[in-house]
């Protein structure tokens, strides 16, 4: 995808679909227990797949291709499907990517699960059946999405089930949307220091869910303001949102200056303080939103803005290394960088490259954070298909807001 050297349309208005943290957790609740339907679903690949998968009952094998969430997911869903056997497999990069924790709490519940590859990869086999047990221990540093995976299926439970979280939690407010969800559907719960406990839930009733929309998606809009510093109108933004990610409101006000205005019915107002006072440095501990850290990096370095952020322990088990792949490409933009397996900061600012060529590493963020730049300087994003996992619409919504400049 070829961005040229762009400027931003002022007061442009973009509807953005619905979460895909939101709509995957929805899925799996919605399977088990028969009780919502979903407006607004998110149309992301990885949503499309982990729906695509919940309605094949009969399939002995499931690819979930790159769906990182759906493999988390489904392996505690399949777990709980008496006498049915299931080998869920994914894409080269996804057999890479480390399962054991999730798998070990499991086989610790009582349930069958064999690795078909490599000890702590997927693919797995997994025979599904009852469980009783109803305590668990389960490492929280490494994904939330372990933790989240166990508690789509503990009010499913005779018993319930107690999860003691071991060590640091990382990305808490991903849990605790979890948990918010599950009240919603009556599901009691409990989250008291480590330890979080769901009640067995019998189902009776049902509900409709309007997913809100997507902040992770809304924040490559967020940096596109921060920089270009033109007013954007975003589509189905909740101000009470249980999304992580929201905190991408706060965090560009404070070190962008670019205030959110929440309105009646749902749309945000990204406007830019053309008065603001850029920080001399931004030091900031991503560990509860790590999935919007890229763009904040791309925004630093186009605003030239010194940049320490930490709490990223996560991003390295992602569709890539993200810091790593940061460290590489931001170069490109001009930027030196030094990373550890859990931080990012920048070393020194200098001219972008002529002729950038922005690599995706097969990882739909590195693409959609990285063309917000286009508003500085001409840049190419590789494979810009990979952006169809979370966000299909990204390229027409981006470019429907840009004026090319000749």
């Amino acid at each position: 995808m070829k961005l040229g050297k762009s400027t931003l349309i002022g007061n442009t208005t973009i509807q953005i679909s619905g979460s895909k943290s939101i709509s995957n957790r929805l899925l799996i609740l919605e399977s088990l227990f028969k009780t919502v339907i979903i407006n607004n679903i998110s149309n992301s690949q990885d949503t499309q797949l982990l729906k695509k998968a919940l309605l094949e009952d009969r399939a002995e094998t499931v690819d979930i291709h790159h769906a990182g969430t759906a493999m988390r997911f489904l392996t505690s869903y399949y777990s709980i499907q008496e006498g049915k056997t299931t080998i869920l497999t994914g894409s080269k990069r996804m057999k890479e990517r480390p399962i054991k924790n999730l798998v070990t709490a499991l086989q610790n519940l009582g349930v069958k699960i064999e690795y078909l590859e490599n000890e702590g990869f997927p693919p797995l086999k997994i025979t599904g059946r009852k469980i009783t047990e109803s305590e668990v221990d389960i490492p929280a540093h490494i994904s939330s999405q372990f933790i989240t995976s166990l508690l789509l299926i503990a009010g499913k439970l005779e018993n319930g089930l107690t999860i003691h979280l071991i060590g640091e939690i990382t990305s808490k407010s991903y849990i605790e949307m979890t948990l918010d969800l599950l009240t919603q559907f009556g599901i009691k719960n409990r989250f008291e220091g480590n330890t979080i406990h769901v009640e067995h839930f019998i189902s009776n009733y049902s509900t409709n869910y309007e997913v809100e929309s997507d902040w992770s998606s809304a924040s490559y809009f967020y940096s596109l303001c921060a920089i270009g510093r033109e007013i954007i109108h975003l589509k189905s933004f909740y101000k009470k949102s249980n999304q992580g990610d929201a905190e991408i409101s706060k965090i560009y006000a404070d070190f962008f200056g670019v205030k959110t205005i929440f309105s009646d019915d749902h749309t945000i107002t990204l406007q830019p303080n053309d008065n603001f006072s850029f920080p001399e440095k931004i030091i900031l501990d991503m560990n509860n939103c790590p999935d919007i850290a890229q763009t904040l990096c791309v925004t630093a370095v186009a605003l030239k803005i010194p940049f320490e952020i930490s709490g990223l322990g996560t991003l390295k088990v992602k569709e890539t290394d993200r810091l790593l792949a940061l460290h590489h490409e931001l170069k490109k933009l001009g930027a030196e960088t030094a990373i550890t397996d859990s931080t990012i900061q920048s070393v020194s600012f200098n001219e972008p490259e002529d002729n950038i060529s922005i690599k995706t590493y097969q990882d739909h963020r590195m693409a959609m954070s990285f063309a917000p730049f286009c508003l500085i300087k001409e840049l190419h994003i590789e494979d810009e298909k990979v952006v169809e996992k979370s966000y299909p619409m990204f390229w027409k919504d981006v470019t429907e807001i840009l004026n090319t400049m000749s």
